[in-house]
């Protein structure tokens, strides 16, 4: 009995000197901090602000080398989506079939369908396809002022030569075809 009282008085020195160890570790790291000069912080915010530049090029270069690799010029196919004047219908979604397989499909938000109003074009698709012809059938839905739902469908013949093609799928204000394909 008397020696377990022994052992466990042994072992509460031990974490008693562990514990304080620890503790002067942790009090001098404040000092040492003090001691850096406003010099040498200076020179590291430099440096981390010249690794952080040097990712960011890394990360373009690294997204342009895999768009290359992934879709090369001779079989890339984009696709893209744009509003012609329309003031009368609001785009809700849209889904692109590419040969018959479903390649493409978005929600838009209401930020996106103003960019889309004031000019801009959204790539939906960037894809590889062999030369030759192709079929792209559109899915628009979306609502008319003062009416319900609006879902309509266009399928568009297009071929592929040799090099990148780009295709811009234009949603127009008109009675005859609300979808129109620009090669």
């Amino acid at each position: 009995m008397q020696l377990a009282r022994y052992q466990e008085a042994a072992m509460f020195i031990l974490l008693r000197g562990f514990i304080l160890s620890i503790a002067i570790v942790m009090l001098s790291f404040p000092v040492s901090a003090e001691e850096v000069s406003k010099g040498q912080i200076k020179s590291l915010d430099e440096q981390v602000q010249e690794i952080k530049a040097e990712t960011l090029n890394l990360g373009v270069q690294m997204r342009l080398l895999e768009e290359k690799l992934l879709y090369p010029s001779s079989t890339q196919v984009a696709v893209y989506v744009s509003l012609d004047n329309v003031e009368k219908f609001r785009l809700d979604s849209i889904e692109i079939q590419l040969d018959g397989k479903m390649v493409a499909q978005h929600l838009y938000t209401l930020r996106e369908l103003e960019a889309l109003q004031k000019g801009g074009m959204q790539r939906i698709y960037v894809g590889n396809i062999s030369s030759g012809e192709h079929g792209l059938q559109v899915l628009m839905t979306g609502r008319a002022k003062g009416s319900s739902g609006v879902r309509r469908t266009e399928k568009f013949k297009f071929r592929k030569d040799e090099g990148p093609k780009i295709l811009e799928v234009r949603l127009v204000d008109s009675d005859d075809h609300m979808i129109t394909l620009r090669d």
